[in-house]
């Protein structure tokens, strides 16, 4: 009998599908485009409130939205009744970061409804995809580890995981960069300005969060201490729902974001004796914990605002689902065994000591039962090498914002230290890097350490990544603790970046091997005998024009600049950062373009370098690669002597909607980090699906990269990560190996000369000073390899066909790389719960 769904189309019928059922949750619901643009007229005029002869291109995006949504509410509530009634364990998946992005055609796709949508909408007399594009981007993340929990969340569900998705509703998520004058400059990202559809206010849902105050202590009936914190602040977090679709609908899984609100609007009193402004103090100071994400930590204020955010949204989402636990299953010593918890990175790293707190000072639990219960639970995936990035909280603002936390921390660090000390190597130098106390930095409390020692597993992202771990950061804890570091190399949702952002390929692909591929990406490998049909070649190579005419087009719109769909599309797009060396690529850049002009008679092959990019708003050196990548288009572009063989351009305000036109056009993937700095890269796996190759270094998830798509199909240069750790021992010089490339010298000459800075001479001299003296990103020492990987580069793009065969073998064995694989991963080894 076929599933039918609780509520009636606009026909009356009842809505059927004839597509397999798993789990009591349907895959896709069958509607026709005429019951579609019912549903969306029946919305346009009750919901949006507008005739459709008075509507604009935004009400219909809104009427459209909240029809689509309501083909997703019966698969959630399905899904949420399902996890009920089977008692299944639940995933708990808390970030700082999601970047979800535009959500219309990502739910459209999911659900089987995108035609349909287009069908219903033309006969409405509306353009599905200028609408689409008004939809503003969700950009609540900073870049590749808020892209990694939306694919995750997003094959969670695809996968019939019962999951929760745990993060912070920022009112205007990561700043939008503008570029005035080459500089970048941060404006508010205003996502909300015309509210959100896909999202579920729960005023019902909230949760007190305390800072500062007092602990007492006290005896228990059993002789037992307990510990009472009492806040001197409260603050609010407020729920809100947005339903996350798997493929085919297969399950819809909830991500809950929370809105800090303040315990009272405002001051009545302090208002009517005629301070208006302080009696709303304490609403802005507690509004402003969802009101930006990352805010700027170069100032004590800033710091202390992160740590607010950080434990405002841990603490809410452990309050929430020990509360959901207890009430489905009464006992909260079962946690372990019906809930598993995932830190995306440090930043929820406190969750180790709230939830103690919680297990000790509420459920009255004993240390050694709360300290196993939490171990059985968390789980924390490393994202980053950087010490900066594994966040260090002084001891003093810990003690004075969370002072019962810091308790919990020094009674944890105490009897890891007591532990470390019964090991027969032990040192002074062991406890020192164990530690959850840094002593030499003006005492502070490590996150990451925390984060280890209260975890069941913890995990690094690619294979070079977690085996770095053991022997650098985590190198003294993972010799105390040896099982529990593990690998889960990182993936992508093929839904978003190949079936939405590359329908054209996604279309070759079933035309050529059928749909085996949308349901399982590794049978792209079916593509791959493909590659040597020349015919096929040339199809792909046409789809992949058509993408480059479509991000030619985009360029031209945004920045006036003319370029060729023909020219090698050599493209270095992710956040600007010394250590992902954008200055690598803008020095042979400028090689480049001095050896076009020296050598006019040679042939040059075109290329156009595309960046994009946002550098941390406190971050200079960022902001002046930024500058400097301006400054040397406005150079180049201009310059008739190129011929239009070199152009160079910096695409603003980088999110995942533009990453969606760029990605599928791009002839050249560069992934050049210093080796060993990268942890894995998730941009590297998108582009090699869409068939671009790769020029990069042996780092992070470039390394499978390699093996996947193999060695003749991928362009690797420069020093390993164990050569880049001897080269820095051994104390590197690159003031001689600039002077032994004349290239190089050249390039640096021309940036101290102000060459591309005219307007002021000494811009970039601190960069080359930099380069020149320290250069502790080894710029200077992969330059040479870099410049020759370049030159075999141009040689294969000479011969088209040769290039689309290896193209093609690119997107053939890219399917290892889908997200669907690493949760799968997760599950299996981590989580210990069942996928379909």
């Amino acid at each position: 009998m076929p599933y039918l769904m609780p509520n009636a189309a606009p026909t009356g019928e009842p809505v059927t599908l004839d597509e397999p059922v798993t789990d009591g949750v349907a895959y896709a619901t069958r509607v026709d485009a005429a019951q579609m643009r019912a549903a969306i007229f029946a919305k346009l005029t009750y919901a949006v409130g507008k005739d459709p002869a008075g509507a604009k291109l935004h009400d219909w995006l809104r009427a459209t939205s909240l029809a689509v949504r309501d083909h997703i509410v019966d698969r959630w509530i399905a899904s949420v009744r399902e996890a009920y009634i089977t008692g299944r364990k639940r995933v708990y998946y808390l970030s700082l970061d999601f970047m979800i992005g535009r959500q219309l055609r990502d739910v459209s796709s999911n659900l089987l409804l995108d035609g349909v949508m287009r069908e219903a909408l033309i006969e409405a007399g509306v353009d599905y995809h200028a609408m689409a594009e008004l939809e503003p981007d969700a950009a609540l993340g900073n870049g590749g580890l808020g892209r990694l929990a939306a694919c995750y969340m997003e094959s969670m569900a695809t996968l019939g995981i019962a999951a929760h998705g745990y993060g912070i509703r920022y009112d205007h998520g990561l700043f939008r960069q503008k570029i005035a004058d080459g500089w970048q400059t941060e404006l508010p990202e205003d996502w909300l300005a015309f509210g959100n559809p896909w999202e579920f206010e729960r005023r019902e849902v909230a949760y007190e969060i305390g800072f500062g105050g007092t602990v007492d202590a006290s005896e228990a009936w059993d002789g037992a201490v307990r510990h009472t914190w009492r806040p001197a602040e409260r603050v609010l977090a407020i729920a809100y729902d947005t339903p996350i679709v798997g493929w085919r609908g297969a399950r819809v899984n909830t991500l809950r974001l929370w809105r800090a609100r303040a315990a009272d609007p405002m001051q009545l009193e302090t208002f009517n004796r005629g301070d208006h402004i302080g009696a709303v103090a304490d609403r802005t100071r507690a509004e402003s914990i969802s009101r930006v994400l990352y805010p700027s930590d170069s100032t004590q204020a800033g710091q202390e605002l992160r740590l607010r955010q950080e434990f405002f949204f841990t603490a809410a989402s452990l309050q929430d689902l020990v509360r959901r636990h207890v009430q489905q299953f009464g006992d909260i010593r079962s946690l372990p065994d019906k809930a598993a918890i995932q830190l995306n990175d440090t930043h929820p790293a406190i969750a180790v000591a709230e939830l103690m707190r919680i297990l000790l000072d509420v459920h009255a639990l004993g240390w050694e039962e709360a300290w196993s219960i939490t171990r059985g639970t968390i789980n924390y995936t490393n994202h980053t090498l950087l010490p900066e990035a594994l966040e260090m909280w002084p001891v003093s603002l810990m003690e004075r914002l969370l002072p019962r936390h810091m308790q919990i921390i020094y009674a944890i660090n105490a009897k890891l230290i007591a532990e470390a000390r019964k090991r027969p190597d032990c040192n002074d130098s062991m406890l020192a890097a164990i530690s959850l106390i840094d002593e030499w930095h003006g005492r502070g409390v490590r996150m990451g350490n925390l984060a280890f020692v209260g975890s069941h597993k913890v995990n690094g992202v690619s294979a070079l990544h977690s085996g770095l771990m053991k022997k650098t950061v985590f190198r003294d804890l993972a010799a105390l603790y040896p099982d529990r570091i593990t690998n889960k190399t990182n993936g992508i949702t093929p839904r978003r970046w190949l079936m939405q952002a590359n329908p054209d390929l996604t279309r070759l692909v079933r035309e050529t091997v059928g749909d085996a591929p949308l349901d399982d990406l590794e049978k792209l490998s079916l593509l791959a005998p493909h590659a040597k049909d020349a015919a096929f070649r040339e199809r792909f190579m046409r789809v992949k024009h058509a993408n480059k005419e479509r991000l030619a087009a985009l360029i031209l719109d945004r920045l006036g600049v003319r370029v060729d769909p023909t020219a090698l599309f050599d493209v270095h797009v992710k956040r600007i950062h010394e250590y992902k060396r954008q200055l690598l690529n803008i020095l042979e850049t400028i090689a480049l373009y001095d050896a076009i002009r020296a050598q006019p008679s040679v042939d040059w092959v075109p290329r156009v370098k595309i960046f994009a990019g946002k550098a941390a708003p406190s971050y200079t050196t960022a902001k002046y690669i930024i500058k400097l990548v301006n400054d040397l288009a406005r150079v180049v572009n201009s310059d008739p002597a190129t011929r239009g063989l070199l152009k160079v351009v910096f695409l603003p305000n980088y999110n995942v909607s533009l990453a969606e036109v760029i990605i599928p056009a791009a002839d050249l993937s560069e992934q050049i980090s210093t080796a060993g700095m990268e942890a894995s890269g998730t941009g590297n796996m998108k582009f090699a699906l869409n068939g671009a190759l790769t020029i990069g270094t042996l780092d992070g998830a470039n390394i499978e990269l390699k093996e996947h798509v193999g060695d003749d199909n991928i362009f690797i240069f420069g020093l390993t990560a164990e050569e880049v750790e001897a080269t820095r021992r051994q104390g590197y010089n690159p003031g001689e190996t600039v002077s032994r490339i004349p290239a190089l010298s050249a390039a640096f000459e021309s940036l101290y000369a102000g060459v591309y800075s005219p307007d002021d001479p000494s811009r970039h001299r601190g960069t080359v000073d930099a380069l020149r003296n320290h250069d502790y990103f080894l710029v200077t020492a992969d330059f040479a390899a870099y410049a020759e990987a370049q030159r075999k580069i141009a040689g294969l793009w000479r011969d088209p066909m040769e290039w689309a065969r290896k193209a093609v073998l690119n997107t053939a064995h890219s399917g290892w790389f889908s997200s669907d694989r690493a949760i799968r991963q997760y599950s299996e080894e981590i989580w210990n719960v069942p996928t379909r």
